[in-house]
């Protein structure tokens, strides 16, 4: 059973930066879709970047160029650096891991990338960020 555990979330004014972490434990063999998802209050959950196992990422167009998604093998932990923060930002975010199925490569395939890892995927917990003007 994999598990992901969020950190890094919190308060910041507009324009500052924070780094989420997602710790992963408990993968089985197989080639996994990393991501990080959000959701603000009244809001449907929406995809925010994700990662490939060959390294390939892909952005919502919300938050390319300000959003970077790493990940760090060797410590089993999935990053999001968010830099240039906006309060419409503001929103409970997740980390994802959905094993077998190809990472989205553009933004419109984010939908479906959401429902096959609601479906058949891993989710932590969230951690809260709240970008106030």
């Amino acid at each position: 059973q994999v598990q992901l555990v969020e950190s890094g979330g919190g308060s910041v004014q507009a324009g500052g930066s924070l780094r989420l972490s997602c710790a992963a434990s408990g993968y089985t063999y197989g080639r996994y879709c990393m991501g990080w998802f959000r959701q603000a209050p009244g809001k449907e959950r929406e995809g925010v970047a994700a990662r490939d196992g060959d390294g390939s990422t892909a952005y919502a167009d919300s938050v390319k160029g300000r959003f970077t998604i790493s990940q760090d093998n060797a410590k089993n932990t999935l990053y999001l650096q968010m830099n240039s923060l906006k309060p419409e930002d503001t929103a409970m975010y997740y980390c994802a891991a959905v094993r077998s199925f190809p990472c989205p490569t553009v933004p419109a395939d984010f939908g479906s990338w959401y429902h096959k890892t609601l479906s058949y995927g891993y989710w932590g917990q969230g951690t809260q960020v709240t970008v106030s003007s």
